[in-house]
């Protein structure tokens, strides 16, 4: 089992550097990045963080672990400009960017910022499409592409990737498109859930793959989930009730949750640090206990 670390987007970078720097230090195999301009609440007044550059920045400074987005949205940019902006990641960290992409969905800041919203349909359409076009783009030397919602002639992507082929990963659950698509396309795909949510779709998942003669294993499982260390049962329901899955008991507790994650087909489990607490010190302090009673016995 590996493991991820996912500062929230609404910490400064001077934060967001120290929690990556202290990943890095403590055996952590990733770093991740949401992809959003504002909270998806009714008070959208607080700082968030664009994902890409940000990423940029971490690939120059933290010098060992994955930089990824987690995940992008389609409808942001025209998968031509992502393929190009996560090829230059790739290149200034020396081959350890992942390009995480889904079809978008927080509706507030399409509206805000006048950005095409479509219907669900529509922004899966686009979300195929634009895995075509990106994978086209990291393979060939010239790229054309005749698609309903995007068209390239002769299009070049240059420099390359240092991976051969950059990881694109494919985030969500959709048992009818999202899972298909990533069966197609995909060289990792993640998705929130508890071990069974996990072990139900990564089951579909396989499936899909043997229908296009795709190797399961060729495609690696991550999920996150909200840590918390807790003895209180009642504290634990009530992190559950707020729809989000928890990776949440005591040491000896989590521990034997994430084995079964293991079982149902995750590889890399990723926590979030939205929750870890307000400060700096509080973040890393949940952090090394993490490392030292959970993350050193799957080592």
């Amino acid at each position: 089992m590996r493991f991820g670390f996912w500062p929230g987007p609404n910490n400064s970078w001077n934060d967001t550097l120290a929690l990556a720097k202290h990943a890095e230090a403590g055996g952590w195999h990733s770093v991740w990045y949401a992809d959003h301009f504002m909270p998806n609440q009714e008070d959208t007044s607080g700082p968030t963080s664009e994902c890409w550059t940000t990423l940029a920045g971490l690939a120059a400074s933290v010098p060992r672990v994955r930089v990824g987005a987690l995940v992008s949205g389609n409808t942001y940019r025209h998968p031509a400009v992502l393929a190009k902006m996560a090829a230059n990641v790739d290149n200034i960290s020396g081959g350890r960017c992942v390009l995480g992409l889904g079809a978008g969905w927080q509706e507030n800041e399409h509206k805000a910022y006048g950005i095409e919203f479509s219907t669900l349909g529509g922004r899966m359409s686009r979300f195929e499409e634009a895995c075509q076009v990106i994978s086209g783009l990291f393979s060939n030397e010239k790229t054309n592409f005749a698609g309903k919602h995007y068209q390239l002639t002769d299009a070049p992507l240059a420099p390359k990737p240092v991976q051969s082929p950059l990881p694109l990963l494919i985030g969500g659950g959709g048992e009818q498109r999202t899972l298909r698509i990533a069966a197609k396309y995909a060289n990792e795909w993640n998705v929130w859930g508890t071990p069974e949510v996990l072990a139900h779709k990564g089951a579909i998942l396989n499936r899909y793959c043997e229908e296009v003669g795709r190797d399961p294993k060729s495609i690696a499982h991550s999920a996150q989930g909200m840590l918390t260390f807790t003895d209180d049962a009642a504290v634990l329901e009530r992190m559950k009730a707020s729809g989000r899955p928890v990776i949440g008991g005591d040491g000896p507790g989590i521990r034997a949750l994430v084995e079964q994650y293991a079982e149902a087909g995750v590889d890399e489990l990723i926590i979030p640090g939205f929750n870890l607490g307000r400060s700096l010190a509080e973040a890393t302090t949940v952090m090394d206990r993490f490392q030292d009673e959970v993350m050193a016995h799957f080592k």
